[in-house]
């Protein structure tokens, strides 16, 4: 931990260009069927307008997270801010679903730059027992980005047309890099070696089974082109993962810097926390784009209808994630984590019955 005088406006400072990466993705959910009508494509094409930029942004937080470490968390914040800034204006300037598609790979980039450096900060300005105040401001700030983005990108698309949701981070990716600039200290470099291999074998494997799964319907899970396969697409995808994973083994063994030290997997907590971080965010991430497509396609409602409904779950997250955040410095967190999975299920499958 690093002795800074003012820690709570660097925070919020960081958590404004969080807020933008995080409305981006539900209001892009909200616009999907209207840019769909627009750039006159599919639903299989325009769903890659979401799994394009999750999958950009997924696969360098390994990476991003360690140049962090070397660069400063401020320096690659603040670049990742301008990538994910100028992305937003091209993507609202795209006049096809190709380069709508490029443009939020870009997006995504960005995003994964910017989203370890906020989590390093808060671990490396606040001593241990502010902690759970600071991520709660974090959690507080992810629940406000589930109820706004929705409603700001139907009132958008309605009012203005699905490039305004893109439009309107500019302006937020402004004042975010001007808080940045002037209320974020620069941290503690560290060198670090980078695991090149690591890299290309992670983003390889993510590729190849996120594309088959999602383009599978699209060729009836058979032949893509000549002897390439769905199927083949898929389990090489998961080949190639386990290659990863044995590449960092090996990697850890030698002595270097693994993106993926195994190693931090023998720790029980560390192992199912994971597990449940990774469950409860694929169900958050997957539940909003089948939803709004419903709630549009099917319903008949509009962008600003479809988004009034998501407010329930927005309004209750953002409430409680500060007053949890400041009950788990004194309380078990496993028992928040415990309830918080076991709710979780609960209204996704009664909303299979709507």
């Amino acid at each position: 931990m690093e002795n800074v005088a003012k820690p709570w406006p660097a925070l919020w400072s960081l958590v404004v260009g969080f807020f933008m990466i995080l409305i981006d993705t539900t209001i892009v959910s909200v616009a999907n069927p209207r840019i769909m009508e627009g750039l006159h494509t599919d639903i299989n094409a325009v769903i890659w307008v979401t799994s394009a930029y999750l999958l950009a942004y997924a696969v360098p937080l390994l990476i991003t997270g360690r140049l962090g470490d070397r660069f400063g968390p401020k320096n690659l914040y603040l670049i990742g801010l301008v990538v994910f800034t100028l992305a937003s204006l091209w993507c609202g300037l795209s006049g096809d679903i190709g380069m709508l598609i490029a443009a939020r790979v870009v997006q995504g980039i960005g995003a994964a730059m910017m989203t370890p450096q906020t989590m390093a900060v808060i671990t490396r300005i606040f001593p241990p027992d502010r902690r759970g105040a600071a991520m709660g401001l974090w959690g507080a700030t992810a629940g406000m980005a589930i109820l706004v983005g929705p409603i700001l990108g139907g009132v958008l698309v309605d009012g203005l047309g699905w490039q305004w949701i893109f439009f309107v981070n500019v302006p937020i990716g402004v004042v975010a890099f001007v808080l940045v600039t002037r209320l974020v200290p620069k941290l503690t470099t560290h060198s670090h070696k980078f695991d090149v291999v690591g890299v290309l074998l992670s983003a390889a494997g993510m590729f190849l089974l996120v594309f088959g799964i999602q383009e599978g319907q699209s060729y009836k899970w058979g032949t893509v082109t000549g002897p390439i396969t769905v199927w083949g697409l898929i389990i090489t995808g998961l080949v190639v993962l386990a290659v990863f994973v044995l590449w960092q083994w090996l990697l850890e063994r030698r002595g270097g810097e693994p993106l993926l030290p195994l190693g931090l997997f023998k720790d029980r907590n560390f192992s199912l926390g994971n597990t449940t971080i990774m469950a409860v965010g694929f169900t958050i991430t997957a539940f909003p784009l089948p939803t709004i497509f419903y709630y549009q396609v099917v319903r008949g409602l509009t962008p600003t209808q479809s988004a009034l409904l998501m407010i329930p779950m927005a309004v209750i997250s953002g409430a409680l994630a500060p007053f949890v955040g400041k009950l788990i410095d004194r309380i078990n967190p496993r028992w928040f984590a415990a309830f918080g999975s076991s709710a979780c299920p609960v209204p996704c499958s009664g909303r299979g019955r709507c």
